[in-house]
């Protein structure tokens, strides 16, 4: 599932500027952050600045997606370097956490029905 994601005051795009590489050691404050966050509303994560991700910034990821999830909440992974995307799709997960950015801003998060 990709998300399309709207230009609304519903999803926060959040860009840290300071996370250059998604790895143990440096996942679990992202976490700590973004909980809050993803639990209250819609979040996108920009990872414009992630260069390197390794399984404990996959798992990161993906606990950020599910508690999203289950607060009602989407969470979606925009503007991934070509090195993280290729990561994603290796194990699967660009389906499910890369967003569409649209060109229009009344878009909305859309789940495909398969």
């Amino acid at each position: 599932m990709n998300c399309i994601l709207p230009n609304t005051a519903d999803t926060l795009r959040i860009a840290p500027e300071d996370l250059h590489e998604l790895v143990r050691g440096l996942e679990q404050p992202l976490v700590e952050r973004l909980t809050p966050l993803v639990r209250s509303q819609s979040v996108a994560l920009d990872l414009t600045h992630v260069e390197r991700i390794d399984a404990a910034g996959i798992s990161a990821l993906i606990s950020l997606y599910g508690l999203a999830q289950k607060a009602g909440n989407e969470f979606a992974i925009v503007n991934a370097s070509p090195r993280v995307r290729e990561i994603l799709s290796l194990v699967g997960l660009d389906r499910i956490l890369t967003a569409v950015q649209p060109a229009r801003t009344d878009c909305r998060f859309v789940q495909p029905a398969a």
